[in-house]
């Protein structure tokens, strides 16, 4: 009978882990706690253009955190695959020029469709090539991980200026997603609903990838092991390459979104998000696409709500609320220990 105890006990289910929803909730507790200091149709508009914001932070963001985590490799050279995917664009978005001028969503949107998926299929190029020539030489060096890829992006920048000019690139907004929509005394940007909606589908494929599929669990385990992923007799440097190829084409995406959400390309524009996507993925804890997720809403509404309430406070408030994340959770607010 005392024989049997162990086998049935090795037998039984192993108790589920326990969710850690303490950072779910931060998102909805600074959009209520915005909402008793404005009126409902300024909460309303602030409220979705910081998610819009958000959203297209994380598309910029989501790719390096998985770099990090998986790879280890800091990358200060992912700017430039924003830069090169929102110029990539000009190459479809300024020779139909007339499409974009055309009152209709559907020619709009094919457009878009198609200006997008060339600066993907550049920037992940360019990643893949990035990785082999620069990153390889200097994996488990972080130093030289982070004066070579700085190199890289401002090499990245003068070629910019030497195929583009120097010079603004005006990219204005289709002529089917300018001007705003009405609820009550709010006015919505149609632009913004796009990108919400935009960040919405690259989080849902992201997360089902990770969490559905053969290669996410390959990818989740090389983020906690990748040593004990290898001794399987898996090729996890080929894992490597791939998530950061794209990774490149996640940046090359957010590229185009903030382009044409700012309405002018410069070269820098990649260097500029870069301190803000390095703030997100510090919040959010490494190698985490919610903690990255929650991280971008989080700077984008508080941005909007302090920019708003304290213009003066908003200069800083990026850095405070890494500060304050950070006195909480040192590690970020989901890191590889906590799920």
């Amino acid at each position: 009978m005392s024989a049997t105890l162990p086998l049935a006990q090795a037998d039984a289910p192993l108790p589920a882990a326990r969710r850690d929803i303490a950072p779910l909730l931060l998102v909805p507790a600074a959009v209520l706690a915005a909402l008793p200091f404005m009126s409902l149709p300024t909460w309303i508009t602030l409220t979705v253009a910081g998610l819009a914001m958000g959203m297209m932070i994380f598309i910029m963001a989501s790719g390096l955190t998985l770099v990090f985590g998986l790879m280890s490799v800091l990358n200060f050279g992912h700017g430039a695959f924003v830069s090169v995917g929102a110029f990539t664009a000009t190459f479809v978005l300024l020779p139909m020029r007339g499409w974009l001028e055309m009152d209709s969503l559907l020619a709009n949107l094919g457009v878009l469709g198609l200006a997008v998926l060339l600066a993907m299929v550049v920037t992940a190029l360019l990643g893949w090539a990035f990785e082999r020539v620069v990153i390889m030489p200097v994996y488990g060096q972080h130093l030289k991980q982070i004066l070579i890829t700085m190199g890289g992006m401002i090499v990245s920048e003068q070629l910019i200026n030497v195929i583009w000019g120097s010079e603004q690139i005006a990219l204005p907004l289709p002529a089917a997603l300018r001007g705003a929509v009405f609820l009550g005394e709010a006015a919505i940007e149609k632009y913004r609903l796009l990108a919400v909606v935009v960040g919405l589908v690259v989080f849902a494929a992201m997360f089902v990838t990770l969490n559905r599929t053969k290669i996410g669990l390959l990818i989740r385990a090389g983020v906690e092991n990748g040593e004990m992923v290898e001794a399987l007799g898996y090729r996890i440097r080929r894992l490597f390459v791939g998530v950061f190829a794209a990774g490149s084409a996640l940046a090359g995406l957010g590229g185009v979104m903030w382009g044409l959400y700012k309405e002018t390309l410069v070269a820098h524009m990649g260097s500029e998000i870069m301190v803000l996507t390095f703030i997100v993925i510090i919040i959010g804890g490494l190698g985490s696409v919610g903690g990255c997720f929650i991280g971008s809403l989080l700077i984008a509404l508080v941005a909007n709500y302090a920019g708003f309430l304290a213009p003066k406070v908003a200069l800083v408030s990026n850095i405070a609320l890494m500060i304050a994340v950070l006195l909480w959770r040192p590690a970020g607010l989901y890191s590889k220990g906590r799920h």
